[in-house]
């Protein structure tokens, strides 16, 4: 079945690759390119246009069953290998990984829509957890314990958990796979991935690279196909030790339901509803700026996307004036097309929500500076949208937008803010903007978020614990905390007397 062929047929974008090899439409299992059973596939369509550029193997949960098979078979060569070992593979991938950028970028954008620019730089930001982890697998120590008994000697080791189910989202779809897969294999652990079926393609796309880098059949295996088919298996078989799961909070408490039964170790990156502060303190165009680049980066489809703007009064007007120019002369368009800082949403129902929170907002009171419509460039283009005058009984201001959409309210007041800005389930990003020394540190401590930024946006990357708390997730990713998520503690008990 030849069906990358038949695909490069329908979109001459897909001749830019230098390697047409990277543009993989089987899944991965046990170091073979696979089908689904009866030759099953699915369409993956470009979202700025609707042209379908692959048609991917859509594997079942018999084959899903089967992938876990080998990764247990995989598994007890890999984690014996000495951690310099798994080590050189690691390199070896990551280097591929930035040999390959252009391409890899290519495919992204293709598949998810995000500008090209935005593809490259989340090619370097995936590559670089790959890097990290090489390294970091190294320092998986035992320690040495104080005995506490006469004529013992203890200490405690770090082993990896077993085989892991990773299930990763679209709007990463290299990134959140490397983060999570280069940790668990430079643990010593073996995995089963699922990407989503809107871009499965970069998650292929590692695969091949990975089997050129020299990761063992079985180590590291990609399943495409129907989540519920996939991801329900891999939440049944209890040899599946620890899941990963990057996705929307609604989901996330379904799969912890369905793995409560074999009692799997859970990382969770959830939803997010970040709030981004501005006081009246602060510097005016570093405010705008930050704004802009917390709301609008991948088109706002970002779990760290600013959802909620707070601004204080004695800013407030200057601030959306200022900010309604930058967000009017933002430019929408096509990924390919290097001008593009705005790409399509990723599918029909994030445009009707988008357009649902912008009419609940106006029709509660809200005023639309910029925007606030579907684009005439495609069915799934919204246009870069300033809402001001927000109130709090919102849809927007309570649910998670996803989209190139900025809702901004006035505020008084420190303490009012703090308030307002916890006053959710969700606890993953806040942004605060202030020259003020003791209120950034305040701020730091009183918000209940994993993560603070202050005066910046970006503030993620290999060395520093990603995750939130309340219903943003479970447990940390990247640093060594994401390391020792695949890792049992064993002690040890020695007689020495």
């Amino acid at each position: 079945m030849n069906v990358r062929l038949e695909a490069v047929a329908h979109s001459g974008e897909l001749d830019r690759l230098t390697d047409p090899r990277l543009l993989r439409q089987l899944a991965y299992v046990d170091g073979k390119w696979t089908a689904g059973s009866h030759v099953e596939s699915f369409p993956v369509t470009n979202p700025a246009s609707g042209t379908v550029i692959a048609n991917v193997a859509a594997l079942d949960a018999r084959q899903t069953a089967a992938a876990i098979d080998a990764a247990s078979t995989a598994l007890p060569a890999w984690r014996a290998l000495l951690p310099q070992q798994r080590a050189t593979i690691l390199r070896r991938w990551f280097e591929l990984m930035l040999a390959a950028k252009d391409d890899l970028a290519l495919i992204m954008t293709l598949e998810q829509g995000k500008p090209l620019a935005e593809s490259r730089g989340e090619i370097d930001y995936a590559a670089s957890f790959i890097e990290w982890y090489a390294e970091e697998g190294k320092r998986l120590n035992a320690e040495g314990v104080t005995s506490h008994l006469p004529g013992a000697e203890m200490m405690v080791r770090r082993e990896p958990v077993g085989v892991v189910a990773l299930v990763t989202p679209w709007n990463f779809p290299s990134a959140m796979l490397t983060r999570k897969a280069a940790a668990a294999l430079a643990a010593g652990c073996s995995v089963v991935a699922h990407p989503s079926s809107e871009t499965p393609l970069s998650a292929l796309a590692l695969a091949e690279l990975g089997e050129r880098a020299g990761l063992p059949g079985g180590v590291f295996n990609v399943l495409t196909g129907s989540a519920a088919a996939i991801v329900g298996e891999m939440c049944r078989d209890s040899r599946v030790r620890a899941l990963s799961f990057t996705g929307s909070t609604e989901i996330g408490r379904l799969v912890a339901s369905q793995c409560a039964p074999t009692v799997k170790r859970l990382i969770m990156e959830l939803g997010g509803h970040a709030p981004l502060i501005v006081f009246d303190d602060a510097e005016l165009g570093r405010a705008v700026d930050i704004a802009i680049d917390a709301k609008f980066a991948t088109s706002g489809q970002d779990c760290l996307a600013a959802n909620r703007i707070f601004v204080q009064r004695g800013v407030y007007a200057k601030f959306c004036d200022a900010y309604a120019r930058r967000i009017a002369a933002l430019k929408l368009g096509h990924g390919l097309d290097e001008r593009s800082q705005i790409g399509p949403l990723m599918h029909g129902r994030a445009v009707a929500k988008v357009e649902q929170q912008v009419a609940d907002a106006l029709a509660k009171g809200a005023r639309c500076m910029v925007g606030g419509k579907r684009s005439g460039q495609g069915e799934f283009f919204f246009e870069p949208t300033l809402l001001v005058d927000v109130p709090n009984d919102a849809e927007i201001m309570h649910d998670e937008t996803f989209g190139p959409v900025a809702a901004v309210a006035p505020f008084d007041s420190e303490a009012e803010i703090i308030g307002r800005a916890n006053a959710t389930e969700y606890g993953l990003v806040a942004y605060v903007v202030t020259e003020n020394g003791a209120r950034q540190l305040r701020l730091a401590r009183a918000l209940d978020y994993g993560m603070v930024a202050i005066n910046r946006v970006k503030i993620t990357g290999a060395p520093i614990p990603f995750g939130g708390i309340k219903q943003s997730g479970l447990g940390r990713e990247g640093s060594r905390y994401g390391i020792e998520a695949f890792t049992d503690l064993k002690y040890i008990c020695l007689d020495a007397a």
